[in-house]
């Protein structure tokens, strides 16, 4: 239920003569006041005063449901209930707690309320008694039956489970088939009983009659939690509530928030202000009276239970009561009044939902931005580690430190111009050190330039998440969901990714070199060459060795020695160079991204699984409001 949190205004003006819209009582033992209702039938409230254990006159068995007669309603309200069903908020995300409690109060009332009666014309007329703790529910419930059936105490709270009364013959509509099929209960089996905890108790009795079914609920203020989310349940999915309060406890913050909900929704509403001293009684129920009118209730049925100890066997004795069982005889006695006390909480339910849905529909819509201002945290660091890496690849900075060193090693050895042979010509046997030397070198620079590209990705990639994780946990919420996106299986195999992709991007680079051959024609003629050093020495070229050795990188370094552009220039020419550079470069480009997009997989998958709405969750939320207001 949809809580108003502003406190009732107890200062109000224009406090009434008289509480209460009727006749005043004559007895200062009787409650003061009872509310006259129009169209209800004099004789049929003669009729229940001389039934002393029947609160309502017997009238026709059932009520219509207060519903258009064709489908389009039903179904339009069909679709509503599955867009809310199917609604997902993100746990710990802004928002959640306030758009789950929303969707659970449109939800039930759709489920147990509202749809019910769109497709059954004879449900019962559901009366809920509802209030403070100590107001006497239970006492009342009993004495409007006529016997009990529901327990009291001086224990508080006492109802930890609702009883409903109701007649025989329809007990079968309140099963888990029909009223709220969630909610567990148990038939009630000779005296009163209370059921366990978030248990409804049946009660039938003839002492009602058919079509009407009266609620004791668990008190609205009571310390345990559950009690007044179970009230709520139970009145969302009532017909019309008597809100009892006392006169210790009507000025309370949680009865007005219950009021003012009934006010919002415009629900048949009847209040009765229970515990009434005789000593400064007018002024109290002036005061009450006041608080009414100022809150927007000045036309509920309003009454008065005076402080008395009338009670036996668990009910009032005398004629306590007897102004709220006329009330009721009225409200029930006639088919006509009882659907007009049904349409109008059934309309007012219905009217509501013009602005609980759009609210919903906003609390889906700050989540849905919450989940795109995480997500683009994610697109903008991986961007931007992609520029990083981008950029290192080609302004020369990898080329420094042990990278550098292990090139200026293999260029002084003389290797470059050993891995070019003369067509026909027998090359000179080397001995065992030398060529084991050489292999060393060489291989001692393959590792050096895999550690230089793997140190680049692997900066970029922890650059990255250190930023995701430092912004997430500027969100509410967006820690834990850092949490588990770095501690999810799979993280931390970054490194050996990226050698495996280095490798095997320097076979295509050696492939490529292969390929293309010797494209200029007069050194094509007459050498050859070992791929694997010529593409090390094209590697090399594309990290930016020109840009470095000429000072215009970030990160100019000694790269003194034979040109790498000057040797490839030599066996392949200038244009097929280019071509060959760009494709390697590109390649390159291709594997990084593709690991970057593996590394952003956690925080995806941290999002994708956080239970944030659909990006057009609202805007089906909004047409099904809409689509409500068309069939109606």
């Amino acid at each position: 239920m949809t809580r108003p949190s502003a406190a009732p205004d107890t200062t109000g003006d224009g406090a009434s003569d008289r509480f209460g819209t009727g006749p005043a009582a004559t007895s200062d033992q009787t409650a003061e006041g009872s509310a006259a209702v129009p169209g209800a039938d004099p004789q049929g409230i003669a009729e229940a005063r001389r039934g002393p254990t029947v609160p309502v006159a017997a009238g026709p068995a059932k009520h219509r449901a207060p519903a258009p007669d064709d489908n389009r309603f039903d179904q339009v309200l069909e679709e509503l209930r599955k867009q809310i069903r199917d609604l997902e908020f993100a746990e710990g995300l802004p928002n959640a707690e306030e758009g789950r409690t929303l969707q659970a109060d449109v939800l039930a009332q759709l489920s147990d309320y509202v749809l019910p009666r769109v497709r059954r014309p004879d449900i019962p007329l559901l009366i809920a008694v509802a209030g403070s703790t100590g107001a006497g529910k239970s006492t009342l419930v009993n004495s409007l039956v006529g016997e009990q059936v529901t327990t009291t105490g001086v224990r508080r709270p006492t109802t930890n489970s609702p009883v409903l009364a109701c007649n025989p013959a329809d007990v079968d509509w309140f099963s888990e088939a029909s009223f709220i099929p969630s909610l567990p209960r148990v038939r009630q089996q000779g005296l009163a009983m209370p059921g366990k905890d978030g248990m409804l108790v049946l009660a039938a009795t003839e002492a009602m009659p058919p079509g009407v079914a009266l609620l004791d609920t668990p008190d609205v203020d009571s310390a345990v939690a559950a009690h007044h989310e179970f009230a709520a349940k139970f009145l969302d999915a009532a017909d019309l509530w008597v809100f009892v309060t006392t006169s210790t406890r009507y000025a309370d913050a949680r009865v007005w928030e219950f009021l003012q909900v009934a006010r919002d929704r415009d629900t048949s509403l009847a209040v009765v202000l229970s515990r009434v001293p005789r000593r400064g009684r007018r002024r109290l129920l002036d005061h009450f009276g006041a608080m009414l009118e100022a809150n927007g209730l000045g036309n509920a049925a309003r009454f008065a239970i005076p402080e008395t100890d009338q009670v036996k066997g668990e009910r009032f004795t005398a004629n306590v009561a007897d102004h709220i069982r006329d009330y009721l005889a009225e409200v029930a006695g006639e088919a006509e009044q009882r659907d007009r006390v049904s349409r109008r909480t059934f309309i007012g339910v219905i009217d509501s939902f013009r602005t609980r849905v759009p609210e919903l529909a906003r609390q889906v819509e700050a989540q849905i931005e919450t989940g795109r201002t995480l997500s683009t945290v994610v697109d903008d660091a991986y961007a931007g580690a992609h520029r990083r890496v981008d950029t290192s690849l080609v302004d020369g900075s990898l080329l420094r430190g042990s990278l550098l060193a292990r090139w200026q090693e293999v260029a002084a050895s003389g290797e470059l111009a050993k891995s070019l042979r003369m067509r026909g010509r027998r090359t000179r046997r080397s001995g065992r050190a030398e060529q084991a030397e050489r292999g060393q070198r060489v291989s001692a620079l393959e590792r050096a330039l895999r550690d230089a590209l793997e140190a680049a990705v692997v900066s970029a990639c922890e650059h990255a998440s250190d930023e995701i994780e430092q912004k997430w946990r500027e969100v509410p919420g967006g820690g834990d969901l850092a949490g588990k996106a770095l501690d999810q299986p799979g993280t931390g195999l970054l490194s050996q990714q990226i050698r495996q992709e280095i490798a095997e991007w320097q076979d295509d680079v050696a492939e490529m070199t292969t390929v293309s051959g010797a494209t200029k024609r007069s050194v094509a003629r007459f050498v050859t060459f070992d791929r694997d050093i010529v593409a090390l020495v094209l590697i090399i070229d594309l990290l930016g060795y020109e840009r470095s050795r000429s000072g215009g990188g970030a990160h100019a370094a000694d790269t003194s020695g034979p040109s790498p552009q000057r040797l490839l220039k030599g066996l392949f020419g200038a244009q097929s160079l280019r071509s060959i550079g760009e494709t390697a470069r590109d390649n390159l480009r291709r594997r990084v991204l593709g690991l970057l997009d593996r590394e952003r997989v956690p925080f995806d998958s941290a999002l994708a699984s956080a239970g944030i709405p659909s990006e057009d969750s609202a805007v089906q939320l909004y047409q099904a409001t809409y689509n409500l207001e068309i069939a109606r």
